[in-house]
């Protein structure tokens, strides 16, 4: 079984959007990769506490979500560049951080 890198922190960051003594499990996709569900959700409740000035831990938490958020098609819905476009400060890091990513993933497969 493939696991997508962050899963196991995932689990527990995206504890924070149920109530207590929920516990939001992992899937595994057709494919046979493991992904955390809950993880678009606290994207959005991460965003929301990003724009509302909150740095450090929640950049971080958005950082850990983005190879999860590709595996799931997020980027194929709304590219990086729509996300990195607009208003909201929340929505562009995570868009900026997106492309670092795929950059990233780009020079490994070379």
């Amino acid at each position: 079984m493939k696991n997508i890198e962050g899963t196991s922190q995932l689990a527990q960051i995206n504890q924070k959007v149920v109530e207590d003594g929920q516990v939001l499990p992992a899937v595994k996709l057709k494919d046979g990769t493991q992904v955390q569900t809950g993880t678009v959700a606290t994207m959005l409740y991460n965003i929301q506490r990003y724009n509302d000035g909150e740095r450090g831990r929640i950049e971080q938490e958005l950082i850990l979500a983005i190879p999860t958020l590709f595996k799931v098609g997020l980027f194929d819905l709304f590219s990086i560049e729509e996300w990195i476009k607009g208003e909201n400060p929340g929505r562009k890091f995570v868009g900026e951080q997106a492309r670092k990513y795929q950059n990233k993933q780009r020079e490994l497969d070379k």
